[in-house]
C-alpha cells in the first residue's frame, strides 16, 4: 500500500510541477512588456507549494510568525536547510525573493525549469569568480527592492543540529543596510525518502519566520556578530526555548 501511495505521490508531484513550470514560462512571454511580470511569475509558485504540500497524506506543515513579514520590506533571509522539500514550503510565507541556489539544481527535471524561469541566482560551488558574480546581483536585487533569499550553511544539515554559517549574506545584509529575516525550517528532513522514493512515516514539517534583525547601525567588520545572533536565535528556535 505504502509502495502504491508513494508512487501516485510522485507522479501527481511530478505532473503538478510541470504544469507550473509551463504556467511560469508561457507568463514569461505574454507579460514581457510588464514591469511586475517576475512577481506574477513568482506567484505560481504559491499554488504549486499548496498542491505539493496537499497531494501528501503524509506531510503536515505547521507555519509560524508570518506577522513578522513587511510586505514593504526588502529583506536579506536567511534559512537553515534540511532538504529538497524546504524549496517547497518556504514559498508558504508568499514573499517575493529570489534564491541563491546551487547551480547543480539547474539539472533536476522541471524543478531547474521554474529556478530559471524565475531567474534565480545560481552559484558554481568552488568557483571563486562565480561567487563574486552572484553577490554583485544579489546586491542589484536588494537595490531594486528584491528580497533575496540564502541558506548560509552552504549545504544541507545531516543532523537536527543547524551548521556553520558562512559570511556572505551578513555581510551583504550590512553593506545594502538590510534588516536579516531569519527563518527556521524544521522536519523536513525525512519529508523526501534518502536514497529512496517509499514515503513511509509522518512528518510535521515547520516554517517559523524569526522577527527582522536590524543592520542599520552596523558596520562591515560586525559580520561576524550579526551571523553569530541569527544563527543563536534559529537554535534557540529550534530547540523551542
Amino acid at each position: 500500500m505504502r509502495l502504491a501511495i508513494s508512487i501516485l505521490i510522485w507522479i501527481a508531484g511530478v505532473i503538478i510541477t510541470i504544469a507550473a513550470f509551463l504556467v511560469s514560462f508561457i507568463l514569461s512571454i505574454a507579460l514581457f512588456p510588464f514591469p511586475d511580470k517576475e512577481k506574477i511569475i513568482h506567484a505560481q509558485c504559491f499554488w504549486w507549494s499548496n498542491a505539493i504540500i496537499a497531494l501528501n497524506p503524509y506531510w503536515t506543515i505547521k507555519v509560524n510568525g508570518l506577522e513578522n513579514i513587511d510586505p514593504l520590506k526588502t529583506y536579506v533571509i536567511v534559512a537553515n536547510h534540511q532538504s529538497l522539500a524546504d524549496i517547497v514550503i518556504i514559498y508558504q510565507t508568499r514573499m517575493y525573493f529570489k534564491w541563491v541556489a546551487k547551480e547543480e539544481l539547474l539539472r533536476v527535471p522541471f524543478i531547474g525549469g521554474l529556478l530559471w524561469v524565475n531567474k534565480h541566482i545560481m552559484i558554481s560551488r568552488g568557483n571563486f569568480g562565480s561567487i563574486k558574480e552572484v553577490y554583485r546581483k544579489a546586491a542589484e536585487r536588494l537595490k531594486g527592492g528584491t528580497s533575496m533569499l540564502f541558506f548560509p550553511e552552504g549545504t544541507r544539515s545531516i543532523t537536527d543540529e543547524i551548521g556553520e554559517f558562512q559570511n556572505g549574506a551578513f555581510k551583504l545584509a550590512i553593506k545594502e543596510g538590510k534588516a536579516v529575516l531569519p527563518i527556521l525550517i524544521g522536519g523536513t528532513r525525512e519529508a523526501i525518502p534518502k536514497g529512496g522514493f517509499i514515503f513511509n512515516t509522518k512528518v510535521v514539517g515547520k516554517l517559523e519566520v524569526l522577527p527582522p534583525v536590524d543592520t542599520s547601525n552596523l558596520k562591515i567588520a560586525d559580520y561576524a556578530g550579526l551571523r553569530d545572533l541569527v544563527r543563536g536565535q534559529l537554535q534557540s528556535a529550534a530547540r523551542g526555548v
